[in-house]
């Protein structure tokens, strides 16, 4: 296991912001029709599914899997049996035959394996939400200035067929002045649909707790920490990161829309008594676009569903999303998009709000097209930036009980 005091100072600020430089590697230069070799960092539910994804895509070869938990490699290799593992992440970097990497380790971790990933040379897909905090945010974006790496923030979809009609009813002929985007996540599921079973080889022999904690509060090993890390602050921000940045990200790149001037949120938890984030909770955002961004969530009531009724609303209509379903509505017509789903199942891996395998696959394909392309992929760093410091204003605002503001100067909530 690495030394934890190494690890961090290796990710400091002031190695991260040399990263772009030359003494960096670059990564191998592919043709359009060469094989691309990947690596999985982070094996576990949502790993898995872009793992399987990557495995899908043409011409694409499972090169290496790193994880702190011995358990997930060894189920890696059940379906890929000749891939290699790692519990040490840097050693997959070290693999010139890596040519991009797949970043789904908790959200805490993501600034901590992107920016060696960077260093390496790598090509990343990023899962969302990008950046836990804005100083993580701040050194994933210095690793990347001038390194010529090809970035997809994991937003599936806006690779999806939503997206497209979406962009095309949104125009100012049809909405005429947007003055407020509804957006809504509802589920009827005990803590989300995140409370996993503990493994009874989860313990210390076969997980690299210090590992897992990286620069997060030292605590002794928990097995309900590492399973269940959604429920804690440490490492999660709840579903404003878990499904709120997917609604936000889909419209800020429809709408062209920047970081909120100023976001309120408020959240309590009423029925998850062992979770730390809130069940249910309510977001608003003032756009300096002069609109206002709003999203409801609960895990007590699934009335609106999971992907229910996102609306922009304008003086002279309303476009209406719900998953792939997108619909205009000029000014005087009412859609009632109210739906019944089947809830969460607990212990698996939930949905993900707007978009379902299909888009996946389509943004996993973007993304390494854009490998052997360098073109921008549907999803680049700026687009996953903005999505990810909207997201980090409302837990702020939620933590410290006030509204917060975002200076556009120093880049920092104020």
């Amino acid at each position: 296991m690495l030394n934890r005091r190494r690890f961090i100072q290796q990710l400091s600020g002031g190695v991260a912001a040399i990263a772009g430089s030359s003494m960096f590697p670059p990564g191998r230069v592919l043709g359009a029709n060469d094989r691309i070799g990947f690596g999985l960092i982070g094996a576990g539910g949502r790993g898995m599914d872009i793992f399987k994804a990557a495995l899908r895509a043409p011409n694409t070869q499972a090169v290496a899997v790193a994880d702190v938990y011995s358990r997930r490699l060894d189920e890696v290799k059940r379906i890929v049996p000749g891939v290699q593992t790692y519990t040490d992440f840097r050693r997959l970097l070290d693999d010139k035959s890596v040519d991009a990497v797949l970043i789904a380790t908790p959200q805490h971790q993501h600034a901590l394996n992107f920016v060696p990933a960077i260093q390496a040379g790598k090509d990343v897909y990023q899962e969302k939400t990008m950046a836990f905090n804005p100083d993580h945010a701040h050194r994933m974006r210095r690793a990347l200035e001038g390194s010529n790496r090809v970035v997809q923030v994991g937003v599936q979809s806006v690779s999806g067929k939503a997206f497209t009609l979406a962009h095309e009813l949104s125009t100012p002929d049809r909405l005429g002045t947007i003055t407020a985007v509804h957006t809504h996540h509802y589920r009827n599921a005990p803590y989300g649909g995140w409370k996993r079973k503990i493994p009874p080889d989860c313990n210390p022999e076969h997980v690299g707790w210090k590992e897992f904690e990286g620069e997060a509060a030292p605590h002794d090993f928990d097995p309900q920490r590492f399973i269940n890390w959604r429920f804690f602050w440490d490492y999660s921000g709840g579903n404003v990161f878990e499904n709120m940045v997917h609604q936000v990200a889909f419209w800020y790149k429809v709408l062209d829309l920047k970081i909120p001037r100023r976001v309120t949120m408020s959240g309590f938890n009423y029925l998850c008594p062992d979770m730390e984030v809130p069940d249910t909770m309510a977001v608003c955002m003032d756009q300096p676009e002069n609109l206002m961004f709003t999203w409801n969530s609960m895990f007590g009531n699934n009335y609106y569903g999971e992907d229910g009724s996102d609306l922009v609303l304008g003086n002279k209509g309303t476009v209406v999303r719900v998953v792939d379903n997108v619909t205009y509505q000029p000014q005087g017509h009412h859609h009632n998009a109210g739906k019944d789903q089947t809830p969460s199942q607990d212990g698996g891996e939930p949905n993900i709000v707007g978009s379902d395998e299909a888009d996946t696959d389509a943004h996993m394909r973007n993304f390494f097209d854009c490998v052997r392309s360098r073109k921008d992929p549907n999803c680049p760093f700026a687009l996953g930036f903005r999505s990810a410091i909207a997201c980090q204003m409302a837990i702020a605002s939620l933590r410290q009980r006030r509204t917060v503001q975002w200076d556009a100067e120093t880049e920092e909530i104020v």
